[in-house]
């Protein structure tokens, strides 16, 4: 399809990106991935740096069975006071369903823990290439059941727990709520979706009009959800909502959500249009389009106001279904 002219990035986020891509590569593909998941020497860990900034949590792993009954690993986020708000959170992870783990965008989370007196479970899902769908899918939504079956014992009401994702955690954050739905799984309280990578077949203005800028390419996406898929063809007729959520029929029924996206990414209007089908199903959502910034800015730029305005929302959303 034919794109149409579309808004640029703010000219400091420009400058941001330009210094990130001297050493973050503008395409990540299924090549590179494993290289890409190893801890950068002399750099700390996002697990170092969140229980730095977060010293009054403490952390813990389980092993739990998942897809198919291998093994994954859950990591346990708790106030060390011992006072719980009752709230929890689950928590997934993005990288394109190549890279990354339970522990990137841990120093979000932990601060939504010690904001919110929440218990916050994080979950190593296994990736692709190695792994293909149904695998992500499954082992989330393994890790979101483990932790409603457990809440009691976690000091959380089983009742007050939210699903929350980024990028690629997004679409198995969604994926989570529609299985939860469509099998009569457990309750969810909402559903928290940054910038989710829905729709497979990457067909929209925005992807068309950012696909060789930013940090998440064009490039990378064919290879994240040709990686994620398997065997099975990204835009083919055969793609499975839980594999690509934009694929859904029918969103009625679905938990309430917030949606955050960048103005100038590939992923804002298949975000658009999920918040607005949850609308027409009768499911209340919370759109943010955040203007001038690319794919998941606020992790890369900690320090910039707009990233600021980001992370309140997201909290004062939290604050409010967790309450209610």
């Amino acid at each position: 399809m034919t794109s149409t002219p579309q808004p640029p990035f703010a000219p400091d986020a420009a400058d941001i990106l330009n210094a990130l891509h001297e050493f973050f590569p503008k395409h990540i593909t299924a090549e590179i991935a494993p290289a890409m998941r190893e801890p950068i020497p002399g750099v700390p860990t996002n697990l170092e740096l969140a229980q730095e900034a977060h010293p009054g949590l403490t952390h813990r792993e389980v092993t739990i069975p998942g897809y198919q009954g291998d093994e994954i690993t859950l990591s346990i986020w708790e106030p060390a006071d011992g006072v719980k708000s009752g709230a929890g959170i689950y928590y997934i992870h993005g990288g394109g369903m190549m890279i990354g783990d339970r522990f990137l965008g841990a120093l979000e989370y932990t601060h939504w823990a010690d904001e919110l007196n929440a218990v916050v479970v994080s979950v190593e899902y296994r990736l692709a290439p190695e792994h293909a769908y149904p695998t992500q899918t499954e082992d989330a939504y393994a890790g979101f059941v483990w932790f409603a079956q457990n809440a009691a014992s976690l000091g959380v009401d089983a009742s007050n727990i939210v699903v929350a994702g980024a990028s690629a955690g997004g679409n198995l954050a969604a994926a989570v709520a529609l299985i939860a739905r469509d099998r009569k799984g457990p309750a969810i309280k909402g559903q928290l979706l940054e910038y989710p990578m829905l729709d497979d077949t990457q067909s929209t203005n925005s992807q068309q009009a950012y696909r060789e800028v930013g940090l998440w390419s064009g490039t990378s996406g064919d290879s994240g959800w040709a990686s994620f898929l398997g065997p099975i063809a990204p835009g083919g007729a055969d793609v499975p909502a839980y594999a690509a959520p934009t694929r859904a029929t029918d969103l009625a029924g679905l938990p309430p959500a917030f949606i955050d996206v960048g103005e100038c990414e590939l992923f804002r209007d298949e975000d658009v249009d999920y918040a607005a089908r949850l609308w027409a199903a009768g499911v209340s959502a919370e759109l943010h389009v955040t203007p001038g910034i690319w794919h998941a800015f606020e992790s890369f730029a900690a320090d910039h106001p707009t990233s600021e305005i980001i992370r309140k929302r997201r909290l004062g959303w939290l604050r409010g279904i967790l309450a209610g």
